[in-house]
């Protein structure tokens, strides 16, 4: 239907052509609106120009346009996340609470794109039991992009979802090394960032750090390599920009003793300190010196750091004036600067001035010495050449003290995943030897993205037998082969030009680069130019670089004698940095017989970025595109212009044209078969025996299950295409979409398979844990009746003992009354009339009488005596022996009686006279105190036995 639009388009009036534009305009606004589109590979190519080219960069940068102006910064590209520079703080954007939600989400890329779906991916990638390879991060982009922010909220991600250790120990050592980690940040950017044209915070050196991972993929140590510091910075910078943040860190954030110490009055001015009244986020010196206090880096050390840094700013107020005769050293314009830098820096004063003025010459055979004057142009060199030493050296000790303070010992660490945050393509209005170092890298780092996904990708998908038709794309190896090529290219001429024993002249290196490689398409001309240079047409652009001091810097000379004096310093870092006596002999020295090349700067620095390209090579690259929406700065405003050349510089849109058409996911049939073997459960027909069947059987069992999967998905609509899935001859091809399916569909046969050996498992457990019942209720129940038995005959023991030894006692007691009882004579005396008492008692009281003779002791004594005691003496008698309460008031105290009552009663033993009191002991057995109500005719005591009177008649 488009073609015939378009076709119908090109064939009509204007009105016509208003019509149509007013019908696509309909039609693309019926679609889902562009800022809600996560990814660029979703976006329609349909627009009003007929190159499908054009096209796609319009709508591209439109859906980008849309995204940036409600607030989301990041969008997918197909392999590649897309991320505009903001401009402004957006806190929420990396709290800690959204890095542990993309952490713990099964699925990150279903949520929105941002730059912790790109660090989960490589982290589980890593975490993968499935072939676990080292993965990398390449973080490219523009100066002013937001590389280095990008860098630093990757770190802060790593180290919060990469240090969850069980052991307190080991939690205390990954916490050491995350704050070591995230606090080698500032003091990188102190020491390492500038504010550029571009960038208020522009990296001037290349940086690739390792983050360290154990067996348990938890954090133990990290590793940091640096690449080209741009060191030229310190003594020349451009009159709109500043120096290294650390040297406004010292002379805003020092206090009043340390600016005494340093000799730093307020409002000094320096002339290597340029914009000094431009205040910016990075001047915090606090903050640096809290950083460099957690990486081991004590306080006497930072105040030796700090000093020597001051001593660099008074060494570039340094000033010489002409002399006028050759034969002359030229005479410094200040003796102060020249006597606070060598206070400050501790050198001796008169050979630091000596070193900067003569130089010293060693020629013929003997290696005589001369001595020359320097001319003034030759002594702000040298005075420059001081300070950048210094510099460097102070620089790459830092980096070293940072290495040894994270990194971790080899053997405790099996894979990493490393992070390159590289300098952006940068062209200013002059550009030298930085920015061709710079330009390099990144046509390096572009190569490796071609080669790595778009040339490789598509070759790869014709040796594997996909029906492609490949997708045109930019490849830089042209401009590659013209600055770094073999034999001829513009470092090679310039390493040569370093070679040879003459002075330098930047009209002919101009013309050498122009003739030797003028067959090249990528060296463009400017005739018109007052100055020598040349043109290089970059992938991100043309680049005009002066040929005037190119080979000056390449040597990077570094005369002898001032490495001779910085080693006569009695600062202890100072010491550290120039050690008196090396053990090899250094490369700033070469020997005049020796016809070794020296080493240049291009030449370290490619070698130095060829190692960095293999380790790159040897893992698996994500790549993240940052973009930078206006040149000024500024929040909510997109430039199209800017955005689409940066989006057409970097090959964006060949990487979204072949996402949309390819296969993004690819892998070997062994471990595609081996990850997915659980899904021939839902193909019951397959092979019946899998160790018998071939590779290929398998894997197409595999593959017969994606309908099956796709009609059980519930979002899946009626009629919906087969998920597209490729097998090659070695790796099986698929999208996201096929991939998801494929985790779902193994998640489901992996949840069945779990709930069967849960099953299995609780019903074992059930089943042992019933058996174990019953046996705990047999043992209980022998045990019991064990017990009961033993408690049983233990009770009839203890009952035997008690019968016997009371029937014992119960004799002795009878034996001893008997005995005690004298010869008894009664008379019984008829005369004497009864009374009613005397009677025998009824059998109820017999009984009762029986039951206090077996229940009490005294019945033992009372069944030997006479019944025929009775009236109130009987009961004076029984209360005595009880302890019973009388009821009368009389108490127990007993009146002699009449002879005439007594009469009939006849004892052995006197009757006492007066009151009598009868004791008993107490009994010491158990409810020996409690007796029944006593019968009135019952007598018991211990000192008087009655004897009844109708028991003497039958004696």
């Amino acid at each position: 239907m488009l073609q015939q639009v378009n076709g119908h388009s090109s064939g009509s009036d204007a009105q016509g052509r208003e019509s149509l534009r007013e019908d696509l305009q309909e039609f693309l606004g019926g679609e889902v609106p562009l800022h809600q589109l996560d990814d660029l590979t979703k976006v329609n190519p349909v627009t009003l120009e007929t190159e499908s080219a054009k096209g796609t960069s319009a709508s591209v940068l439109r859906c980008l346009q849309a995204r940036y102006t409600a607030d989301t910064f990041y969008t997918n590209a197909g392999c590649t996340l897309v991320a505009l520079n903001p401009f402004k703080p957006v806190p929420q954007l990396y709290s800690p609470e959204l890095m542990r939600e993309y952490h713990a989400a099964p699925q990150p890329q279903k949520l929105k794109p941002h730059i912790f779906t790109v660090g989960e991916q490589t982290y589980r990638n890593v975490r993968s039991l499935i072939e676990p390879v080292n993965q990398s991060i390449v973080v490219s982009g523009e100066s002013g992009a937001g590389k280095t922010w990008t860098s630093r909220c990757l770190m802060k991600f790593y180290a919060v979802v990469a240090a969850s250790p069980t052991s307190w120990e080991s939690h205390k050592i990954a916490e050491r090394i995350e704050q070591r980690i995230l606090n080698s940040n500032p003091v990188m950017e102190a020491f390492g960032n500038a504010c550029t044209l571009r960038n208020n915070n522009s990296s001037r050196f290349g940086k690739f750090i390792q983050l360290q991972l154990n067996r348990d993929h938890q954090m133990t140590g990290a590793a940091i390599q640096t690449y080209l510091l741009e060191k030229t910075r310190v003594a020349c910078q451009d009159s709109t920009e500043r120096n290294f943040h650390i040297f406004y860190q010292i002379c805003k954030g020092a206090s009043a003793d340390e600016r005494l110490q340093w000799h730093l009055p307020e409002g000094a001015a320096f002339s290597w300190l340029p914009n000094p009244e431009r205040t910016l986020e990075e001047d915090c010196f606090e903050v640096t010196r809290e950083a460099m206090l957690h990486l081991g880096i004590d306080a006497p050390t930072q105040n030796n750091i700090f000093q020597a840094l001051a001593g660099l700013l008074h060494l570039g107020n340094i000033r010489f004036a002409d002399s006028g005769d050759e034969a002359q050293p030229c005479r410094p314009m200040d003796d102060g600067a020249v006597r606070t830098s060598a206070l400050l820096l501790r050198l001796p004063e008169d050979p630091l001035l000596e070193t900067l003025r003569i130089r010293t010459i060693r020629a013929g055979r003997q290696q005589q010495v001369f001595r020359k004057p320097c001319s003034q142009a030759e002594c702000d060199t040298r005075r420059d050449c001081l300070a950048k030493l210094v510099y460097a050296r102070l620089f790459d000790w830092l980096v070293s003290v940072i290495n040894s303070s994270v990194c971790a010992d080899p053997a405790s660490w099996t894979t990493f995943i490393g992070l390159l945050d590289v300098y952006g393509f940068e062209s200013f209005p002059h550009n030298s030897l930085e920015q061709l170092c710079i330009n390099y890298a990144n046509e390096k780092l572009q190569q490796h993205f071609v080669a790595h996904y778009l040339r490789a990708q598509q070759e790869e998908y014709a040796v594997e037998g996909l029906e492609w038709s490949f997708v045109n794309y930019q490849d830089n190896q042209t401009c590659l082969d013209l600055i770094e090529g073999s034999p001829i290219s513009i470092c090679s001429l310039i390493n040569e030009e370093c070679r040879l024993n003459r002075p330098s002249s930047a009209a002919q290196l101009q013309t050498r680069i122009e003739s030797a490689l003028a067959g090249s398409p990528c060296l463009g001309h400017n005739k018109l130019s007052p100055e020598p240079s040349f043109i290089v047409l970059h992938y991100a652009g043309s680049v005009r670089y002066h040929t005037a001091g190119l080979v000056e810097k390449n040597k990077d000379p570094i005369p002898p004698e001032l490495t001779r004096l910085l080693q006569q310093s009695q600062d202890p870092l100072l010491k550290v940095l120039f050690p008196a006596d090396p053990e090899e002999k250094s490369q700033e020295e070469p020997s005049g017989q020796s016809r070794a090349p020296v080493l240049t700067v291009v030449s370290k620095f490619k070698a130095s970025l060829e190692q960095l390209l293999q380790v790159l090579q040897a893992t698996t690259p994500h790549y993240i595109r940052c973009i930078k929406p206006n040149s000024q700065g500024r929040a909510q405003a997109l430039h199209r212009e800017e955005v689409l050349n940066q989006l057409e510089a970097c090959g964006l849109v060949e990487t979204i044209h072949i996402s949309a058409a390819g296969f993004p996911i690819r892998v070997s049939h062994r471990t595609f078969v081996e990850r997915y073997a659980s899904l021939r459960r839902l193909h019951p027909q397959g092979s019946p025996h899998a160790e018998q069947a071939t590779l290929r059987a398998l894997l197409q069992d595999i593959l017969h299950t994606l309908p099956a999967l796709e009609a059980a998905t519930p979002a899946a609509p009626a009629g919906a295409t087969p998920a597209p899935v490729h097998c090659g001859r070695t790796k099986v091809f698929m999208t996201d979409a096929t991939l998801e399916l494929l985790e779902r569909g193994r998640a489901q046969v992996l949840e069945q398979c779990a709930r069967c050996i849960q099953a299995g498992w609780r019903r074992h457990r059930r089943r042992e844990q019933e058996r174990r019942r019953r046996a705990a209720v047999c043992i209980q129940a022998a045990i019991r009746s064990w017990l009961t038995r033993k408690h049983i005959q233990r009770l009839h023991a203890a009952a035997t003992v008690i019968k016997r030894a009371w029937r014992r006692w119960g004799i002795r007691m009878a034996f001893l009354a008997s005995k005690e009882l004298d010869g008894v004579e009664e008379k019984h005396s008829s005369q004497a009339p009864r009374s009613p008492s005397s009677f025998p008692p009824p059998l109820a009281q017999t009984k009762l009488l029986r039951a206090v003779t077996h229940l009490w002791p005294l019945g033992l004594v009372l069944a030997n005596a006479a019944v025929g005691v009775h009236g109130f003496p009987r009961k004076l008698v029984v209360f005595a022996c009880l302890q019973l309460p009388v009821g009368s008031p009389s108490g127990y105290t007993v009146q002699a009686q009449t002879a005439q009552e007594q009469a009939g009663i006849m004892s052995i033993r006197a009757l006492p006279q007066g009151s009598i009191k009868f004791h008993c002991r107490k009994s010491p057995l158990r409810y020996a105190d409690i007796c029944p109500e006593p019968l009135p005719n019952s007598a018991t005591g211990f000192n008087q036995i009655l004897l009844e009177r109708h028991r003497l008649g039958h004696v």
